[in-house]
């Protein structure tokens, strides 16, 4: 049941985004609420804190033009709730899921709470299967898994914001789900010039036809950017778990919103945390990471590829560290490749996606595919050894075999990291196979006899010769 109260004579004060009032109705933490100014026009809000004579009110918009004497509050007795439906694809919709497109609100089907339903534990599958993404660092050596939520790691100034269009407009599932597939690309704190770019890339490559985008914009409020991960996982969650597709969840940055939570903590008076982060940021990243999964009998799932810039490139830094004890691997952007011309430039070592072995291999990829990767890697990661070798000794000074190696670890950069296009897993395992033409079989220890007859050489006609 809505609540018209004034808020002449209880409104205190206005700062930034908040809105303080004194408390004389009976409401509850988190209920949406309406705040209407004096010439009619509505901003949404929710109750962030309340206590038993106050409450504030984060307000979602610009609070510019509120009058404290004229400002109505509509207090709507519920928690803010998304009108989701089946049209919802080809929809560019901002940061609380209004449209940016031109078009009507999204058809209604469902109305669901933006803070999602509880998991029971029990309830979920364990994520298998595999997402192709087109970049072979990643279908190749850290595949993506259905159900899985894998980080990239990025920094200021490194490509993330277009490999984060190049995945969202190539990747796919593989076999007869494909037409199941579907993507939503959520954009957090991003400039205008950055919006408009994965507009752009969407509209012209035709993958707006089976994606939700999301944009928030750096000049909206930082109240605002807490919501809109959580707007876009309920369209997902609708589209998997309602309509069963497969749904990919893209949100760069999210360092943006972990900056606006930090903002929000401290406009609230709370006690600060590591680097002035609030103490309870783990667990709300957790609120938004661990709405990724399968659940029984449900025939769609929701797959997360989160984006976040580590400031100074410290790894150690809270977003980044936080972010790795939730979810299942990451992959490492790196500076220095990055200054070579390689693109993308992903670093292989540290790089990880630790449910690869349960969405690759026979009867989901290729049965040569995890045996090539990690003989890919155990070579690349010889390479790396040399190369510190080479750079104290000369090259001049390495065996042949270690040069065999260091000659790999350059091709290895500039044949199957950089990439020009998408590529299919087969065209990136070619590559693989013949990188390692060159390494002698006894260094092949991650490969079976048969694996090397069939893909690299002939043994039986080596030994012969």
């Amino acid at each position: 049941m809505q609540v018209d109260v004034r808020t002449h004579g209880t409104a205190t004060r206005i700062e930034g985004p908040l809105l303080f009032l004194r408390r004389t109705v009976n409401v509850g933490l988190n209920d949406a609420v309406e705040i209407i100014d004096a010439g009619g026009r509505t901003r949404l809000g929710r109750i962030a804190t309340l206590d038993e004579d106050s409450m504030i009110i984060e307000v979602l918009e610009s609070t510019s033009g509120l009058s404290l004497a004229t400002t109505t509050v509509r207090f709507m007795g519920e928690s803010l709730h998304f009108n989701v439906g089946p049209d919802l694809l080809g929809r560019i919709l901002d940061g609380v899921g209004r449209p940016l497109d031109g078009g009507p609100p999204v058809s209604a089907t469902r109305r669901l709470r933006i803070d999602g339903l509880a998991i029971n534990p029990a309830a979920r599958e364990y994520p298998r299967d595999f997402i192709e993404t087109g970049i072979s660092s990643i279908d190749l050596m850290n595949s993506l898994v259905r159900g899985q939520k894998l980080p990239i790691f990025s920094g200021s100034g490194l490509p993330h914001d277009r490999i984060a269009t190049e995945i969202a407009r190539h990747a796919k599932l593989r076999g007869e789900e494909a037409g199941s597939f579907a993507v939503v690309f959520v954009a957090i704190g991003v400039s205008y010039d950055i919006a408009e770019h994965f507009r752009r890339a969407m509209e012209n490559s035709g993958a707006l036809e089976h994606t939700v985008l999301f944009l928030n914009l750096a000049s909206d409020s930082s109240t605002q950017r807490l919501l809109t991960p959580r707007y876009a996982l309920t369209a997902a969650e609708y589209l998997a778990y309602t309509e069963g597709r497969h749904v990919l969840v893209i949100m760069t940055d999210m360092t943006n919103y972990c900056e606006a939570l930090r903002e929000v903590s401290a406009s609230h008076g709370e006690v600060p945390s590591r680097k002035g982060y609030p103490g309870y940021m783990y667990s709300d990243l957790a609120t938004i990471f661990e709405r990724a999964g399968c659940i029984m009998g449900k025939a769609g799932t929701l797959t997360q590829l989160p984006i976040l810039t580590i400031p100074s490139d410290d790894i150690t830094h809270p977003i980044p560290d936080l972010t790795g004890y939730i979810t299942e691997g990451q992959i490492v952007l790196d500076r220095e490749l990055d200054r070579r011309d390689i693109y993308p430039p992903i670093r292989v070592l540290p790089s990880l996606s630790r449910l690869m072995k349960d969405g690759t291999g026979k009867g989901f990829t290729h049965e040569d595919h995890p045996s090539l990767a990690n003989q890919l890697y155990a070579a690349y990661a010889r390479s790396m050894h040399v190369r510190v070798l080479a750079s104290i000794m000369g090259s001049e000074g390495l065996s042949g075999v270690d040069q065999l190696f260091l000659e790999f670890g350059n091709r290895f950069e500039q044949e199957l990291l950089h990439q020009e296009g998408a590529r299919s897993l087969e065209q990136s395992m070619e590559i693989g196979w013949r990188l390692l033409q060159p390494i002698p079989v006894l260094e092949l220890t991650r490969l079976s006899d048969e694996q090397i007859r069939r893909n690299i050489r002939n043994l039986d006609a080596e030994h012969a010769g």
